[in-house]
């Protein structure tokens, strides 16, 4: 028994999949809640044989925030720390001892490492910090997707970093995203004045290639009096220039590259996303410039805006490239064996390191 009384809680449907591997994570907690809402799956009888406490509710129409609240009103009032987790994620072990070290009386809430996706070789892809770790009672769920934990009152409370717990994500890639763009334009609908829904509405269009709508809603997030998040500014420029690019709209595109950059120039993103556009554009010493940038910026914020691509090879890839294509080799050939490193089997980047020694011989 801990100093402290631990839940984990969820909300399943059809996760037999994760399940077993799931209640494992969740184990070290003193108690598993899970409200299941219509598996047809063995998701609720694993759950069950594994030692976790399931309820079931169907919610129509469905939203993530009502289903979320449901799940910690299962929740007993004597629990001290609530520990929200999906089931396509999972601490690695000790995660409770490290929570236990670092949380106090007057902690509320805690932030931790979180790895949302992995690269085809096993390596960290997309990695940030997320904060869904709290207090009993004080909080609740908001938003029909995309959905966040905000405080039940304006009360100050402390948040701590529990540095060392660390979170996977494997998502099913099965699962659609279907859902996600009715949900967001009802967000928007119901919220206005939200940002944040603003500015993942806009990413949802163009996740689906919708640029006109894409671009409509991004510059309405930017126009946003309450818009001030300088790196969620810069993932609207970004994206905004990306839908341009598709449009056709070179000018526009670049116009939004740089502004992007001067929004929030301590992000790798916006200047990896400019250097992939001069790199079609065969404009080497443009991608020169804009890697160097990148590269010299070595710490990963801990922003949920953060690009696996841009913390990964790409950034000496596209350097390699741009120092071979304007006579550099000694340099192109550092900046491909740096790129190697963070993929060693890319079969592409091993026979451009042939070519580069071959022009160094």
């Amino acid at each position: 028994m801990g100093k402290y009384r631990v839940c984990v809680y969820a909300i399943s449907k059809n996760e037999e999949k994760f399940a077993e591997n799931w209640m494992q994570s969740a184990s070290e907690a003193d108690l598993v809640i899970v409200l299941d809402t219509g598996s047809t799956d063995q998701t609720v009888p694993i759950l069950k044989k594994l030692g976790a406490q399931v309820s079931q509710q169907i919610i129509s129409p469905w939203r993530f925030d009502e289903a979320r609240n449901r799940s910690l009103d299962l929740v007993p009032e004597d629990v001290d720390i609530c520990v929200c987790v999906d089931l396509d994620e999972r601490f690695e072990p000790g995660w409770r001892d490290k929570l236990e070290a670092v949380w106090q009386p007057d902690t509320r809430r805690a932030r931790y490492r979180y790895t949302w996706s992995f690269n085809p070789d096993g390596s960290e892809g997309c990695v940030f910090w997320i904060d869904k770790i709290h207090a009993r009672k004080g909080f609740h769920w908001e938003h029909p997707v995309h959905e966040v934990l905000v405080p039940s009152d304006s009360a100050p409370y402390h948040t701590i970093d529990a540095d060392g717990i660390q979170l996977n994500h494997y998502p099913d890639p099965q699962k659609s995203r279907g859902q996600y763009l009715p949900l967001l334009e009802l967000a928007v609908k119901e919220k206005p004045d939200d940002d944040r829904n603003m500015h993942y509405l806009g990413r949802e269009y163009m996740y689906r290639g919708e640029w006109d709508k894409c671009i409509d809603t991004l510059l309405r997030h930017l126009s946003m009096p309450q818009a001030v998040w300088k790196d969620e500014r810069c993932a609207s420029m970004r994206f905004l220039a990306r839908a341009y690019l598709e449009k056709g709209d070179l000018e526009q595109a670049r116009g939004w590259y740089h502004k992007s950059i001067a929004e929030a120039p301590y992000l790798r993103e916006p200047y990896m996303d400019f250097a992939m556009m001069l790199y079609r554009q065969q404009d080497w010493y443009g991608v020169l410039y804009l890697t160097g940038c990148a590269l010299r910026i070595a710490e990963r914020p801990r922003t949920y805006i953060c690009d696996a691509a841009s913390w990964g090879s790409l950034p000496y890839d596209l350097a390699s490239l741009g120092y071979y294509y304007t006579g550099d080799y000694k340099r192109a050939l550092d900046m491909v064996n740096k790129a190697l490193e963070y993929a060693p089997n890319d079969s592409r980047l091993l026979a451009n390191r042939e070519l580069i020694k071959l022009a160094c011989s």
